[in-house]
């Protein structure tokens, strides 16, 4: 077996004593760093190159931490002078994963970059740490390659923030195949409009 074989199994069992104390370490310095900051190569090797990553020119890879846990209204006292169904203060979820959050996050961050794919990293108790394959879209190597270049077409801006990358498309409910995610394709925005627009045979 070559060695990305045991890297992979190692970031599989994360339980171990070694993983274990990596992730303690590793952590114990990342949450003292800035919030986002960016590395000369990727944390985890393996996972980074699974999903699309290369050590060339045009590529850049990015930690972002996030902080965990759901959302909280803000109310003053937690008052929302309203009925009880809609008084929820704390136990808020977002609709978007923490993943998703954090390739917005750092597109926001980052400019023109485009966000490629992440993962997940590292996690103590208050932050989640993920990294972003970030793509410069105006580098010539990425231009001239032909597995990369389509992410330099318009349509691929800001695609993290449209739930087009591999996070957002997990909390758009794509991952579900067959007649019960009939509701979520195209989307499920574009399908409640669908069911409620009314539509008649001729011009009225």
């Amino acid at each position: 077996m070559g060695f990305y074989t045991y890297l992979q199994q190692l970031w599989q069992h994360k339980q171990s004593d070694t993983a274990r104390y990596l992730s303690r370490v590793r952590t114990w310095e990342w949450r003292h760093n800035f919030r986002y900051i960016r590395l000369q190569k990727p944390t985890r090797t393996d996972k980074a190159h699974r999903l699309g990553y290369k050590a060339k020119l045009g590529y850049a890879i990015w930690r972002v931490r996030i902080r965990r846990g759901g959302r909280k209204r803000k109310f003053h006292n937690g008052i929302t002078h309203g009925k009880p169904r809609t008084a929820g203060i704390r136990q808020v979820k977002h609709e978007r994963n923490l993943q998703a959050m954090a390739e917005c996050r750092i597109g926001k961050h980052c400019g023109g970059m485009r966000v490629l794919n992440s993962y997940w990293v590292g996690a103590d108790s208050t932050y989640k740490y993920f990294e972003c394959i970030l793509v410069d879209p105006t580098s010539t190597t990425i231009r001239n390659d032909p597995k990369i270049n389509w992410i330099v077409r318009p349509a691929h801006k800001r695609r993290e923030a449209r739930g087009l990358t591999s996070s957002g498309r997990a909390h758009r409910g794509l991952r579900h195949r067959g007649h019960t995610a009939n509701k979520l394709r195209p989307s499920w925005r574009r399908t409640w409009k669908r069911h409620v627009a009314k539509k008649f045979r001729r011009y009225r």
